[in-house]
């Protein structure tokens, strides 16, 4: 019988967006205890013959990956990478580490493949990433405080925008900041990115559309996103850096292909976005 193991890591309520610096220390910090020990755990189940993939992911990339209601971790990630280690009969863990300690842990070895909306593009083939083919085709968007008069890049000049660290959405701002004159502070996760501006620290962020679109009605933002401020949009893909697990990345393009021609890929996505 196939089995995917997925161990479900770190609990982001929806009011976690809130939190202080104290408590997101806390959580890192128990990620990565847990992150560790699961780890062990495969390393383990390797021993016994059993291969497992060690797959690491963001913690809070909503509807991509984030926890429910219930406490338990899901998206529109997490949906897929299970459907298609299913179609495909292969084992995994998935490590909820946040998105710079993921790609840190790909870096390291520590992890075989990456699983967060990560968007295809150049300057990160050329530095050895290795990604699958594209399974979700997202925009990147500024967004601002709902009371906001900013309707344009124009508005921006003199200001300042947070952005997460080594995002798409950065890209798109350091792309645009000399310009249109405005500065750019760098964030470590989304919900700090956006409470950045709904304190007005910063009068923009910049997100992937779906993942803002979702976070603002779920979570009750006070943010909103302007028309005409956002970017022509790239593929995510499913990423490993060392060519010693081509085998994971050839499974997941295959499996990738079997649920898009069997219409599980759609009930995925309609699930978190319709």
């Amino acid at each position: 019988m196939k089995k995917v193991i997925a161990f479900l890591m770190c609990t982001v309520m929806a009011a976690g967006m809130l939190a202080g610096c104290g408590s997101k220390q806390t959580a890192e910090t128990q990620a990565a205890t847990e992150a560790a020990a699961e780890t062990s755990a495969a390393e383990e189940a390797t021993d016994a013959g059993e291969k497992v993939w060690i797959v690491a992911t963001d913690t809070v990339f909503k509807p991509f990956e984030y926890t429910n209601e219930n406490n338990e971790f899901v998206g529109i990630d997490v949906d897929i990478l299970a459907a298609i280690a299913e179609d495909q009969g292969f084992k995994y863990e998935l490590q909820s580490l946040g998105w710079d300690a993921a790609v840190a842990a790909i870096q390291a070895g520590q992890a075989d493949g990456l699983i967060a909306g990560a968007t295809i593009k150049q300057e990160r083939i050329d530095s050895g990433w290795i990604f699958s083919d594209g399974y979700y085709n997202a925009t990147q968007t500024f967004v601002v405080a709902a009371d906001s008069d900013i309707a344009g890049f124009e508005d921006l000049k003199g200001k300042n925008v947070a952005v997460k660290n080594g995002t798409a959405g950065a890209d798109f701002a350091n792309s645009l900041k000399d310009e249109y004159g405005f500065t750019v502070t760098v964030f470590e996760d989304s919900p700090t990115m956006y409470q950045d501006v709904i304190l007005g620290n910063s009068v923009a962020c910049v997100e992937d559309t779906p993942i803002m679109a979702a976070s603002i009605k779920e979570g009750d933002l006070a943010l909103k996103i302007p028309e005409g401020m956002e970017s022509e949009g790239a593929p995510y893909g499913f990423a490993i850096m060392d060519e010693k697990n081509q085998e994971l990345l050839d499974m997941f393009n295959a499996g990738l292909k079997n649920i898009k021609e069997n219409g599980t890929y759609d009930e995925i996505i309609n699930k978190y976005l319709k």
